[in-house]
């Protein structure tokens, strides 16, 4: 398989991750809402965003901190720590509690434990891709869930639009959420997503990539450069002559070849690559809002239902519009350098959500969850 085709195969997998985390986030709402997992008393307050918000900024502030003064082994213990911990919440909703010990007058799931231990030890002890990525599902459909069922819809877009803006300010403003990326993947912590373009790839002793490298700007302004030089010297060498002219036209379909080819080989180049990596919140982050469209939906909005899932059609055209927008993010990616995002994902559950609600019949009031302040 060439080096275009793993890749291509590389990027199906790792919608095959998004959906999965989508799939599961939808079918932990209802359990979670059953086990008293909702994160506050008014999930339909608008002021629940913006406190989340404050709190990630603070906590990307803390773990640049962090990787400023050289004590990461702080930060993967508290990020280990917190992927066995959503992981407990996932177990004990999904694992039977058929074996309980009393602790203070509480029966322990005990099935549920040894599962989020057992993740806590093996990202600790072996943080290989495949286990990455196998914590990485579980926790992003877990933190999906439990923020899905915590914001209704209006703060739930809310959040959305004000992280995908965030987003594009700290890759492309600011260049901050680069510089924790980078340090965050050497890491080796499910907050990073890891998909190989070959089987031999090994996460554990692959030099990591560097998020904040050029996309290739010095070889574009070389070509354009080279093109004005051969401009110039087509324009000295022009002559009345219609056999030179019909030369000149040959040659000029020739250069648009060779043009052509250069292209397909600096896409290749750009993909001359161990492995691609993707952010684990741009995973989450939209499918908030597919949790919450499904579990918050009104009444009369149809639902769709297969067996252990049960979702509304606006999470489903929100799912829809996130996968599009990855789909657009991913062949971004292949051409060279990180790129935000947030932006494409979230947008792309929006339009998809709005759409499907007002296809099922829904005012634009009552799709964006702004009828009691209008």
């Amino acid at each position: 398989m060439d080096t275009q085709s793993r890749a291509y195969a590389a990027c199906g997998a790792i919608v095959g991750i998004f959906l999965l985390v989508q799939l599961g986030a939808l079918a932990l709402v209802t359990p979670f809402m059953d086990a008293g997992y909702q994160a506050v008393d008014d999930p339909q307050d608008p002021a629940n965003s913006l406190v989340y918000v404050l709190f990630i900024l603070v906590m990307t502030g803390v773990m640049l901190a962090i990787i400023k003064f050289d004590i990461q082994w702080l930060l993967r213990l508290l990020l280990v720590w917190t992927s066995a911990y959503i992981a407990l919440y996932v177990f004990g909703v999904l694992v039977p509690a058929v074996v309980t010990v009393p602790v203070d007058g509480v029966d322990i799931h005990l099935l549920a434990w040894v599962g989020a231990i057992t993740v806590g030890v093996a990202l600790w002890a072996y943080p290989e891709w495949y286990v990455i990525d196998a914590a990485g599902v579980v926790m992003g459909a877990g933190a999906a869930a439990l923020f899905g069922i915590s914001f209704g819809v209006l703060p739930a877009l809310i959040l959305l639009v004000v992280l995908a803006v965030y987003d594009a300010i700290s890759v492309y403003g600011t260049e901050h959420m680069l510089t924790l990326a980078s340090g965050v993947m050497e890491l080796k912590v499910p907050i990073v997503l890891v998909v190989p373009l070959s089987l031999s790839y090994s996460y554990l002793d692959a030099e990591m990539p560097d998020p904040t490298a050029g996309d290739g700007d010095d070889s574009g302004e070389s070509e354009a450069s080279d093109d004005e030089d051969a401009a110039v010297d087509s324009e000295g060498a022009e002559v009345n002559d219609e056999d030179t002219a019909a030369d000149d036209e040959r040659t000029a379909v020739n250069d648009e070849d060779t043009e052509t080819n250069e292209d397909e080989s600096d896409l290749e180049l750009e993909l001359d690559r161990e492995a691609m990596f993707i952010g684990l919140g741009d995973a989450v982050i939209p499918t908030v809002l597919v949790a919450s469209a499904s579990f918050f939906a009104p009444a009369s909005v149809p639902t769709v239902s297969v067996p252990g899932l049960t979702a509304s059609v606006p999470a489903l055209t929100a799912m829809v519009g996130t996968i599009a927008g990855l789909l657009v993010l991913l062949r971004m990616v292949l051409r060279g350098r990180a790129h935000a995002g947030l932006p494409l994902l979230n947008g792309g559950a929006i339009v998809g959500y709005l759409l499907g609600a007002l296809a099922s019949g829904l005012s634009l009031v009552d799709a964006l969850g702004i009828g009691p302040y209008v």
